[in-house]
């Protein structure tokens, strides 16, 4: 019993590691946060719950500017149920490679690293869910697939326990 008890703890926790940003930093094309954005972008996603049940759809119209040294990403959501949401992100690049950002329903800062193809975000939002707001933590992947297409997997859980998977893929326009 004890041994059982032990291989199942083990396959647990083995669950949880999860792959460093920079094991991706030999991946082309290497994703350059600033270029990718500028202008407009495409996204459409799915909120799945952890069962794999998909429970909302949207699409996203992304406006990215340069604001001094900081990149403005005006992010317009519109999802299958008829709402509306606004996201305004504010990312600044740090000197050691870093980038965080900040946006009105983000507690805190989002804080991600480029390395290669790939973006690492880790962040809390404030997540509005049948007149509630949730506080949900984002393990966030953004991988650049060519100069055009990046496909995102983020992770959300609230109290350390996953409740479900946002998936989005985004194309540049010309």
């Amino acid at each position: 019993m004890k041994k059982l008890l032990i291989l199942i703890l083990c396959a647990m926790l083995s669950g949880c590691i999860a792959p460093e940003v920079t094991s991706y930093q030999n991946l082309q094309p290497k994703l350059d946060l600033e270029h990718y954005f500028l202008g407009t972008t495409d996204a459409w996603g799915m909120f799945q719950k952890r069962s794999g049940e998909v429970v909302k759809r949207f699409h996203v119209e992304i406006t990215g500017r340069k604001k001094d040294d900081k990149l403005i990403l005006d992010e317009r959501f519109s999802y299958d149920d008829g709402t509306k949401q606004q996201r305004v992100w504010t990312l600044t690049r740090y000197p050691d490679g870093t980038w965080h950002g900040s946006a009105a329903d983000v507690v805190g800062e989002a804080i991600g690293q480029v390395s290669g193809n790939a973006l690492h975000w880790a962040y809390v939002l404030q997540l509005p869910v049948d007149g509630s707001i949730y506080q949900m933590h984002f393990d966030d992947w953004m991988y650049l697939i060519d100069d055009k297409v990046m496909i995102n997997r983020a992770s959300m859980q609230k109290f350390g326990v996953e409740v479900g998977q946002v998936t989005l893929f985004f194309t540049r326009r010309e």
